[in-house]
């Protein structure tokens, strides 16, 4: 009998562990997006972020679109890319920005030309960032 419950016991401290270290991962991910977002705020006009609130939702938003709706997309306009080298999809990921600063309160993008500018410098400073902290 002691020997399952010390058995039960240390499964569950692993799971336990691996879930806490995918979390973790998940809050630096997040970190990381809303540090980039400040960035991308300090150094393009036009891209505003009113408040800390407004930043988080807007990591979590662009996260969650980037996630499910940017692939769906992308497949669809595959074809279409192809044709143009690539650069429907960087459209695509410049549309969603634009998409996601019209859903998010306190987050707005004044133009669709800071929008490009705000998407390149976004995923620049992320993937920086990004290979930063996986070093």
């Amino acid at each position: 009998m002691n020997s399952e419950f010390s058995t039960i016991t240390g499964i569950l401290d692993k799971f336990f562990s691996l879930l806490q270290y995918k979390y973790m991962g998940l809050i630096i991910r997040l970190a990381i997006n809303v540090f980039a977002l400040w960035v991308v705020a300090y150094l393009v006009p036009g891209f505003i972020l009113s408040d800390l609130r407004a930043t988080l939702v807007a990591a979590v938003v662009i996260g969650v679109v980037n996630t499910f709706i940017k692939p769906i997309v992308q497949l669809i306009a595959l074809p279409l890319s192809m044709l143009t080298f690539g650069i429907t999809a960087f459209l695509i990921n410049v549309l969603l920005l634009w998409a996601t600063s019209k859903f998010v309160p306190g987050f707005e993008i004044a133009s669709f030309t800071t929008a490009i500018i705000a998407s390149i410098v976004l995923s620049l400073t992320s993937w920086f960032l990004n290979r930063l902290a996986s070093d």
